[in-house]
This record gives structure tokens, C-alpha cells and sequence, in this order.
């Protein structure tokens, strides 16, 4: 409760310095306190991890949670995206209506909209055409609606997923490539943020993510002058980028859902100067 609360105050303060980003740091506030609400209401569990089989998938760099192929119960994740769907409907009525009407008729099937999240190369397409921001709201709330169950699992594995050193680019719970990530006040060092689960790994600094690249001559970064506390770690051999905010000189608490929304003006700027 208390990190939630303090990720809300912190809303707030970014609402004041970046009004630009305020529809959506709102539209942030209302999905974390959901998340909450579902934590503090759902004692079950969707995924379950065999825990004999841990050691051997992060030395097979294998996530633990197999979304490709496994067999889940997604009733509760289900029910949460139509809660989440209430946060679009303030925005596009007619449009959200006509989406809870198509998934409670069977029309959407939200167990095949959720795997395509996880398997972008599906060339099933779950949605008819719509406006980029209300299908941009879906995608959010389509990954937010395993979030809390991927946070338990998170929780309940994430230390002995740490102490097994897991070293690929991508999420050792789910699979999903990072965003953003952070390099910590206590020891310097990086670590990667799972926007999909929440975990958060070591990574080597010099290191791509996203190809393996170790050459320090491809790797570079850059800043926006006067606010240093942000960068973007950029690759020039595969041209992916990975947004950091560096907190060796902070004492602010992060939040690193929130830093992915309110640095998206570095988004921005990467895509400008060709990365991906």
C-alpha cells in the first residue's frame, strides 16, 4: 500500500512538471489502484511454477511462465480487464461498450487477445480497425490484466531467480523484452525492468539487451542536457534502445512504471535518431 500511494504522490508531482502527460499519468493512477484492489481481493493463483524445473530453464535461458503454449485458467485475469475496460470507457464510450459486448458474446475471445500480447508474430488479429489511442489503451490493459498474478509469481520466485544469475536481456518470469530499467544507488550496477510482471534483474552494463552486443564501440547513451538523472542506452549494431534512469545521485523512490510514462519524451527522441 505504501509503495502505491507513494507511485500516486509521484503522479501527481510529474501531472504538475509534465501537464503534456496527464491524460495519461491519470489514466496510470486509476490502473495502480486496481492492481491494488486485485491484490488485496484475489487470493488464487492462475500460473503455478514446477520448482524442481527452476535451475534448469534459467541455465536454459528459458522464462518460467510458458504463455505460448501452457494451459492457464484466465477467468480472474478475465474479469480484471473488464474493470480496466471501465478506465476506457470514460474516454471512448461507444467504442468500450462495443468491446465488453463482443467479449461477453464470444465475439473477442480475450484468452487468444491476451497470447497474442505474448506472440506478436500471430497473424491472428483479435480487433477490427480502431482509433490508435483507444487500441493503444487495450494493448495496456490486455498485459495490465496478468500483471497481478505475474507479480505473485514474481514475488514468490524472484529471489531464487536472482541467486540462480539469470543473464538473458528478457524477463526470467514471462518472457517479455524491458522497457526501462534503473541503475541503483546502493552498488552502480543496471538492472532491467519487466513492465510485464514487474521483476527486475541484473544486467551488465556494457552489455545489449536485446542482441547480445558486448562491443563497447557500438554501445553508447545520451542525455538530455540539464536532466542527467534519465539516459538512453542505445545499440548500433541491432538499433534497439532501452530508457534508464540512473539514481546513484537521487534519493527519490522510484517507480518505474510510472519514469516509462513520464520519459516518454525519450521514446521519442530515439525514434528520431533511428532506434527502436
Amino acid at each position: 500500500m505504501k509503495s502505491m500511494l507513494n507511485a500516486l504522490k509521484t503522479i501527481e508531482q510529474y501531472k504538475t512538471d509534465s501537464p503534456h502527460y496527464s491524460e495519461l499519468l491519470d489514466i496510470l493512477a486509476e490502473l495502480l489502484i486496481l492492481r491494488e484492489n486485485y491484490h488485496k481481493t484475489s487470493d488464487k493463483t492462475v500460473f503455478q511454477v514446477d520448482e524442481h524445473l527452476i535451475p534448469q530453464k534459467m541455465a536454459g535461458g528459458l522464462p518460467l511462465i510458458d504463455f505460448i503454449s501452457g494451459k492457464f485458467d484466465f477467468t480472474l485475469p478475465r474479469n480484471y480487464f473488464l474493470q480496466l475496460l471501465e478506465i476506457a470507457g470514460k474516454r471512448s464510450p461507444e467504442k468500450t461498450q462495443e468491446m465488453v459486448a463482443q467479449l461477453q458474446s464470444g465475439v473477442l475471445d480475450f484468452e487468444k487477445m491476451v497470447r497474442h500480447t505474448f506472440d506478436p508474430f500471430s497473424e491472428e488479429e483479435y480487433l477490427e480497425e480502431k482509433d490508435d489511442d483507444f487500441l493503444d489503451l487495450v494493448e495496456l490493459f490486455l498485459e495490465e490484466s496478468l500483471r497481478p498474478e505475474l507479480e505473485k509469481i514474481a514475488g514468490q520466485y524472484g529471489e531464487k531467480i536472482s541467486k540462480l544469475g539469470w543473464s538473458e536481456g528478457y524477463c526470467p518470469i514471462c518472457g517479455k523484452e524491458p522497457k526501462i530499467g534503473e541503475i541503483k544507488a546502493d552498488d552502480g550496477r543496471r538492472y532491467l525492468f519487466c513492465n510485464q510482471c514487474g521483476f527486475e534483474w541484473h544486467y551488465r552494463r556494457v552489455k545489449c539487451p536485446f542482441c547480445g552486443n558486448e562491443e563497447q564501440h557500438a554501445l553508447a547513451y545520451f542525455t538530455i542536457e540539464g536532466d542527467e538523472r534519465y539516459r538512453v542506452d542505445v545499440c548500433n549494431v541491432c538499433k534497439r534502445y532501452i530508457k534508464m534512469v540512473d539514481l546513484r545521485n537521487s534519493e527519490r523512490e522510484t517507480n518505474l512504471d510510472v519514469e516509462d510514462i513520464a520519459t516518454l519524451h525519450l521514446d521519442m527522441l530515439a525514434y528520431e535518431e533511428g532506434y527502436s
